[in-house]
């Protein structure tokens, strides 16, 4: 069915930053000093790298690069 298996790793962070944005809407509790909202976007930003480089790895092993 999919052709391109891999690019479902491109749905995590959109995942991250819109689906679970209900669920993580609160100032407490804190994690390092930080909101639990403003970590939890800080934590999928620095996620949504490792997403594109894994979509990217599993295209190039299909030699779709």
């Amino acid at each position: 069915m999919l052709k391109r298996p891999a690019l479902l790793w491109l749905l995590a962070p959109y995942a991250l930053f819109l689906g679970a944005l209900p669920l993580v809407d609160r100032v407490r509790p804190t994690v390092a000093g930080l909101p639990f909202l403003f970590f939890w976007l800080l934590l999928a930003t620095l996620l949504t790298p490792a997403a594109v480089y894994l979509a990217w790895r599993g295209d190039r092993k299909r030699g779709r690069v």
